[in-house]
């Protein structure tokens, strides 16, 4: 729990209590450490993250028109509050693949979480696990997924897998994955090339050419086998001009790679690894085909993120898949794609109930999160919000700003009239026009 919280009383809603606390620290002249207010939050972030840092966790595809849809797709759909129901007890807890969650709230998977604290994916671990939110674990995180686990003892996590070239290496990931105590896999389908995004492309940079975001790799020993043969192959493609900030990045490189600086500098280890992510990640060719080789791979649960169309989600139900994620990868691969929110009605009434639905793209408060609900999301995944939390306050500021969300949506619920998020039906939220008053 962050330090400014008090525990409640016992059955003491969390809005109510998480407002009280939050003011009566303010009677002694303790306001919040982190920004309640989301662009608040952003900017006090972008003040004290590098400009690359930034950069690559704000931006989006192209003009980001994506990005600014995701948003606008929700001040589409309004709440409609109904009064005089006995509202004093709340539970906003829900149930997913047997897990009793105390928030239909997750976090999301962001990679090269060092970008924005020194402590990256250990500090959101333990904030998860203090709070008992499911942490899904990235592919390209900063940290690896069993050191992540090791901080949180039985608390719930997931693992999210960027399938690249190498089938051995995604059941590599996925035996891991299992070992550490993972409950379900998180397939993403819509990163098999990286998005134009113009922000990281004016910088010049791209964490993974100097080792960052590359912890899961270069601990996997199917991916380490295979850095014998890559050094002894040159490298393809152009290679970078000769200048002293080329010097600088191959020492980051070297830095950022297990085991010491200067033999990774020698042998050219590290620089061997950043060749051969680079070599396996993309891969365009994937079909609904290969989901079947995948679902040999693991008895966990299978879950597919990206889902937009109404036709992809039957189709991923007929292949067996056991959840679906509606989202746009926040507005960073595709530009001019339709707002997540937008596609969220659709794809659940395709799957009629078969599996659940979760939601990612585009929330920022507790009122977002009770619109998704209401539009039949079983649960949803948080992602910049709490990236910046991390970079302000590492551990404590990821559970402050989870804690606020949730705060918000009791309280939204309790205003509107929901006991329980059972009853965030489709009646509670109605679609209006642009421009309409």
């Amino acid at each position: 729990m962050a330090p400014d919280s008090q525990p409640p009383p016992s059955g003491e809603n969390p809005g109510p209590s998480r407002q009280r606390s939050i003011f009566i620290s303010g009677l002694g002249g303790r306001k919040p450490r982190i920004p309640i207010d989301h662009e608040r939050l952003e900017s006090e972030a972008k003040r004290i993250m590098s400009a690359e840092g930034f950069a690559y966790v704000a931006g989006g595809a192209g003009t980001e028109s994506t990005v600014r849809e995701n948003r606008a797709a929700f001040e589409r759909w309004r709440i409609v509050p109904r009064m005089l129901r006995d509202v004093s007890l709340r539970s906003s807890s829900v149930e997913l693949f047997g897990r009793r969650l105390p928030s239909p709230v997750l976090l999301a998977p962001v990679g090269v979480l060092e970008m924005a604290h020194r402590e990256a994916d250990l500090a959101v671990a333990r904030a998860a696990a203090s709070l008992n939110v499911p942490m899904v674990f990235s592919s390209q995180g900063s940290c690896t997924m069993e050191a992540c686990a090791s901080v949180m003892g039985d608390a719930p996590r997931w693992f999210q897998l960027y399938w690249g070239r190498s089938n051995e290496l995604a059941a590599s990931f996925l035996r891991r994955a299992e070992a550490c105590g993972c409950e379900a896999i998180v397939l993403t389908l819509d990163t098999s090339m990286l998005g134009w995004r113009p922000r990281d492309l004016d910088l010049g940079f791209l964490p993974f050419l100097r080792a960052q975001g590359i912890a899961q790799y270069t601990s996997d020993p199917v991916f380490l086998a295979a850095l014998e043969e890559v050094q002894e192959t040159e490298a393809p493609g152009p290679r970078p001009p000769l200048t002293p900030r080329t010097l600088l990045a191959a020492l980051e490189m070297a830095s950022y790679h297990p085991g010491s600086t200067l033999r990774n500098l020698r042998s050219g280890r590290a620089r061997a690894a950043v060749r051969h992510f680079v070599a396996t990640f993309s891969r365009p060719s994937l079909t609904w085909d290969d989901l079947s080789w995948l679902r040999d791979q693991t008895t966990l649960p299978l879950l597919l993120k990206g889902i937009l169309h109404p036709d992809d989600a039957r189709e991923a139900v007929g292949r067996g898949m056991d959840g679906l994620i509606v989202s746009n990868h926040g507005g960073r691969q595709v530009d001019g794609a339709l707002g997540a929110l937008d596609a969220l009605p659709g794809v659940v009434q395709a799957v009629e109930g078969r599996v659940p639905v979760l939601f990612d793209s585009g929330i920022r408060s507790g009122a977002d999160v009770f619109k998704a609900l209401a539009l039949g999301a079983r649960a949803i995944l948080l992602g910049r919000p709490w990236v910046y939390g991390l970079a302000l306050r590492g551990e404590e500021g990821v559970a402050e700003v989870v804690e606020n969300l949730t705060a918000e949506l009791d309280l939204t619920m309790g205003l509107a009239g929901c006991r329980s998020v059972n009853e965030i039906v489709r009646e509670t939220v109605q679609r209006v026009m642009p421009g309409a008053r």
